[in-house]
Order: C-alpha cells, then structure tokens, then sequence
C-alpha cells in the first residue's frame, strides 16, 4: 500500500480545492432557526443542475464512447472510495433490475471492498495499488470501460483505477467535482463539474455527492437507452422480480399496446414475463420463439426487431 503524503503536504494540497473551501458567511449557521437551515441547504443544491449543465458535451461524449464499447460485449466498472465508491456501486446495483443486465456487466468497485459500503477502511483510498488488484481481479480488456469517481479528483485509488484500465487499452472516464483534476487529467474522458464550497465545509456527500450521482445516472441510463434496453422512456428491458415490477411489467406492455389485459397476459405468458418479446407478439402478431429470434437478431432493439416483423422477416 502507497505510503501517506506528509499531513502538511495534504493540508496545503485540500487547501487548493473549491471543495474543500470555508464559507465565512456561514459561519453561525448553527445558531440559525432549522427551517432556515434548511433553506440555505435547498439554495446551495439547487445549484448542483448548473454545474451538470456545463459538462453536458463532455459527459455526452463519454456515453457514445462507452455504449459503442458495450456494444461489442464490454463492460461499466466505476471505481471510487467513501461516497463516491458508494454512488458507483448503488448506480452498478441498479442496473440488473432496471435494465435486467448480467450484474458482470455493470460492476461497482469500491476502496476497501464490500466492508467499505458501511465502514471506513482505513488507508483504502490511499492506494493505487488495492485499485490495480482490483481491476486485475476483472481481467479488463479493450471492450471494458472504467470510470474513476472522486470529488476531490486526487484519490490515488481512483486515478490508480484509471491509469491502470487505460495501460490495457480500456476507455477510461475521471469524473471529479474540481477544475484541473489528476484524475480528468488520467483518463480519456475527462468531467469535472465544478459544485463550489460545501455547505459543511469538505463533506463532498453534499453537493458534490449529488453531482456525482446525477452524471453516473446519465451515464447508465443513456447508454442502456443506446443499447435498446428502452422503448421511448419505457424500461421495456425491466425485470419482473417481485409483484409491484410485474404490474409495472403489464402496465408498460400495455401503454406500448394498448391491448386489453387478456391479450397481455397471453402475451406475456408467451414470452416467460418478457416485455419486449411480448410486446413484439402483439404487435408482429408473431409467437413467442419468433420474437425472441427477431430481437435477438435485432441486438435487442424492439424499434428494429418490429420494422424486421413488419417487414416479412
């Protein structure tokens, strides 16, 4: 494990970050009435969109690039420590339900391991070295994306992360709350949405959390809308794991449709609870194999599977 930098040399280097910065002006905001408080806090989040909106282009051409990669059999692998390793693996979580992606297929990493995700793991952020071990442990290849998440842009783990995925030919992505980051600087793709000072001064799970988390939202969300796995805003790919996802299940496949419950329920008893096959029986008026077959020669594209049925294919 990396040695830790002198207390004085990581002092002065938090002092040249917007993160890390004091706010005078409220200094006494412990003495404010709660609703105050509360509204201070409102006004400093309602800022976090702004600073989003900056890096809209750069986040843009981070998903092109990472669903073109997806696309040919890679993988998302977000890697970060404290809240930011926690938001990667929250967004990586997700995925299977939302999208029902192979939970390989979208991995979270997080300094420290699982442990980390309820207890700090002393000195874990520190080391690029846990960070390479890591990734070895997922036998990364060119296909693979890796996105390096730290509000500070200077945990060795996540520009430990990056460095390493990129030497192997992996696309890389820095994404971190200050301007001219190590970690934007590393990486291939590079986004630093800049929040300003925390309303606690250096508790980057303010502002800077919900920044981070609105960009790895897009970046999961716009790539699986790449990937087919939407029908419009329809989470046709959606997977059907308990009863309130099922009734979501036969509500989208309805809104798609407009069939009658009967029709659907067939449908879906057709295709094993499948949305889109389902959908795709309805629509096509073809039997359950033959949309299965048509999506999967569609690469799971509904739009193109029925222009293909349509078609006489």
């Amino acid at each position: 494990m990396a040695s830790p930098s002198h207390p004085r040399d990581l002092r002065s280097q938090l002092e040249t970050l917007t993160t890390e910065a004091f706010r005078p002006e409220l200094a006494d905001v412990d003495r404010l009435p709660t609703l105050d408080i509360a509204r201070l806090m409102n006004r400093e989040d309602a800022t976090v969109a702004g600073a989003v909106t900056e890096q809209l282009p750069r986040i843009a051409a981070a998903i092109d690039a990472l669903a073109d990669r997806m696309a040919r059999g890679g993988r998302l692998v977000y890697a970060g420590a404290g809240t930011a390793g926690r938001l990667g693996v929250l967004d990586a979580s997700e995925c299977p339900p939302t999208f029902s992606t192979d939970p390989a297929r979208v991995v979270g990493l997080i300094a420290g391991g699982p442990d980390a995700m309820v207890t700090s793991v002393e000195g874990a952020e520190d080391s690029r070295e846990l960070a390479e071990s890591d990734l070895a442990a997922l036998a990364l290849t060119a296909d693979d994306t890796v996105v390096g998440v730290s509000a500070s842009g200077r945990t060795p783990y996540a520009i430990g992360a990056v460095e390493y995925a990129r030497a192997r030919g992996a696309l890389t992505v820095g994404l971190a709350c200050n301007p001219g980051s190590a970690l934007a600087a590393a990486a291939e793709h590079g986004i630093e949405v800049v929040v300003g000072p925390e309303f606690l001064t250096g508790s980057t799970r303010l502002k800077a959390g919900t920044a981070q988390k609105l960009v790895l939202n897009m970046l999961s969300t716009i790539t699986m809308i790449r990937l087919g796995k939407t029908y419009g805003n329809l989470m046709v790919d959606v997977r059907a794991s308990n009863e309130k996802l099922r009734a979501r299940s036969r509500r989208i496949v309805a809104q798609v449709t407009g069939a009658e419950d009967d029709v659907i329920e067939r449908a879906l008893a057709a295709t094993d609870g499948e949305v889109k096959p389902a959908i795709l029986v309805i629509l096509a008026g073809v039997d359950g194999p033959t949309a299965a077959r048509l999506l999967a020669e569609s690469a799971g594209h509904l739009r193109a599977a029925l222009a293909k049925a349509q078609a006489g294919a």
